[in-house]
């Protein structure tokens, strides 16, 4: 996992998402999926700009699949948004990082 953001289970979901303060920007993915490896680096990129400010986290949806389906997982790249371990939002497919950083900043004011 690249450096500031965390790799989430099914076993962490509960104490990294559900029971933390703050904005939580998930990705939702798989190793085999195209879209997923072309949005991985703006994700990566955004961990590091929003360092201190949210907490990243990406869930492998081949290993946690109780997780994707407990919240609808259709397709992935999923990005799901949390704030004070309630879902507030989510963003399907590869979008440009200004939509996300958009998205963020939104979270991040309210």
């Amino acid at each position: 996992m690249a450096e500031g953001i965390v790799e989430l289970t099914s076993s962490k979901w509960e104490t990294e998402v559900l029971n933390s303060k703050g904005v939580i920007m998930v990705d939702f993915w798989a190793p085999w999926c195209g879209p997923c490896r072309i949005i991985a680096p703006t994700i990566e990129e955004l961990a590091k700009e929003y360092e201190g400010k949210i907490k990243v986290g990406k869930l492998n949806t081949d290993e946690n699949p109780e997780i994707a389906t407990r919240y609808g997982i259709m397709g992935i790249p999923t990005i799901m948004f949390f704030k004070d371990g309630q879902r507030v939002d989510q963003i399907v497919g590869v979008v440009p990082k200004s939509i996300l950083k958009s998205k963020l900043d939104s979270l991040l004011s309210s």
